[in-house]
């Protein structure tokens, strides 16, 4: 099970506690949380790298992810506004590597948490 660090306090914003929950999910392997909270037209662009479209897509990409384990999530920050919100952190893998990242999200509309869009920022440290 991956320790989950927390530095922001993301109490009394829903949107900010489902961007935090979001994100421990990944730490955590819960590949039914995250592709429940995508639209089926999702876009994640992995900067530099590729570009994910559709639900189906985003699902077997975060299945092979799913199978680097993750020692540690440190979420840093925790930002939203309106339709949009942003994360940055660090991921430290059982394998010792970790990896500087910053996701930004747009959602449904500024009331909804379905994500339609992630564009991720990924550096190893």
């Amino acid at each position: 099970m991956a320790k989950i660090t927390l530095k922001t306090d993301c109490g009394h914003s829903p949107k900010r506690e489902f961007l935090k929950d979001f994100n421990v999910a990944f730490g955590k392997g819960n590949i039914k949380f995250l592709t429940d909270s995508v639209t089926d037209d999702i876009v994640w662009t992995m900067v530099g790298d590729k570009t994910i479209t559709g639900k189906e897509s985003f699902f077997m990409a975060i299945r092979t992810m799913a199978e680097q384990k993750v020692a540690e999530c440190v979420i840093e920050k925790v930002i939203t506004h309106g339709k949009e919100g942003a994360v940055n952190g660090i991921m430290k893998m059982v394998n010792g590597k970790e990896y500087a990242f910053s996701d930004f999200y747009e959602f449904k509309n500024s009331k909804a948490t379905d994500i339609t869009t992630i564009t991720s920022y990924v550096i190893q440290i």
